[in-house]
């Protein structure tokens, strides 16, 4: 089954993929080429170069960042960081999350 996401530059610029159930956010951004996602450490969580901003209205729905988790811990380096940042290859897409918003920040590091 394809989910519909939206990723949303740092400039406004929208973006909406459809991504298969089972992949994460971060394989949805490199497969549909949009900008700003690196990931370049091969979605190990080894890195923050997928950082994303959930936005607020999916917050509750996806989750929020685990305090002491590896994840919190890579993202404490990445440049934005915030309250809704989490790592796209941690969030795996499924059918719930259909129309799920995501912000690019305007860097990664």
């Amino acid at each position: 089954m394809m989910v519909k996401v939206t990723f949303v530059s740092s400039n406004g610029t929208r973006r909406e993929v459809e991504v298969a159930e089972g992949e994460t956010a971060r394989e949805a951004a490199l497969f549909n080429g949009v900008p700003g996602i690196d990931g370049d450490c091969g979605g190990v969580c080894a890195c923050a170069t997928c950082h994303v901003h959930i936005d607020p209205a999916w917050i509750d729905i996806v989750g929020r960042l685990m305090e002491g988790a590896a994840e919190a811990e890579l993202l404490q380096f990445a440049e934005g960081a915030n309250q809704y940042s989490r790592l796209a290859c941690q969030i795996p897409i499924v059918t719930t999350l259909e129309g799920l918003v995501l912000h690019v920040p305007a860097q990664q590091y």
